[in-house]
């Protein structure tokens, strides 16, 4: 079967679970956290995928990827026992972004993120997000992100569409249009 297809059933799965038992949110919040250790940890991945290891180890090591005192809700628990009982745990990072894909959709959050070259305070960051949350009318999750090489300005990523304010683009977009000019000349 197809990635999406598989991953797209246990989310919705899970979502409809989860909203059963009023837990969809504290759910989300768990495969956020474990989407992101998927992320900073690829060895994550590779050891789930070992045939070797039994399904008791895959579990814990899943509830202490989310919590380190491995306290993690019911429903997440029967979620990853469900996935690992039936052999699925490699379409597991899949699932996760789909059920955090489906949570937003159903709450209507939007999803956000800031790159400036130096550290952005509380203040500013609660006024962009506040910004964004009303010409979306939906709320927003905001992350930001230090990135020296823009050596300026901010670049903000919203839904899929970029607005690149930064030095090193205008810069870059100085130098395009200085080497055509000059191109045109000789």
């Amino acid at each position: 079967m197809d990635i999406g297809i598989i991953s797209m059933r246990y989310a919705k799965a899970l979502l409809a679970y989860a909203r059963e038992h009023k837990a969809e949110r504290v759910v989300y919040k768990e495969l956020k956290a474990l989407s992101q250790s998927f992320e900073t940890h690829p060895a994550l991945k590779k050891t789930l995928d070992n045939p070797v290891l039994p399904t008791e180890v895959k579990l814990k090591l899943l509830c202490s990827a989310v919590s380190d005192t491995c306290d993690v809700s019911e429903q997440y628990k029967r979620f990853m026992q469900l996935v690992l009982n039936e052999r699925r745990e490699n379409f597991l990072q899949f699932m996760c972004m789909t059920y955090i894909g489906l949570y937003r959709k159903l709450r209507h959050i939007g999803v956000g993120k800031l790159i400036t070259a130096v550290p952005v305070d509380d203040n500013t960051r609660e006024r962009i997000k506040t910004a964004a949350a009303e010409r979306l009318h939906a709320r927003m999750e905001l992350q930001t992100a230090v990135d020296p090489s823009i050596e300026g300005g901010f670049i903000f990523d919203i839904n899929g569409y970029r607005l690149d304010a930064s030095i090193a683009t205008q810069l870059k977009k100085v130098k395009q249009q200085y080497i055509d000019k000059n191109r045109r000349i000789v």
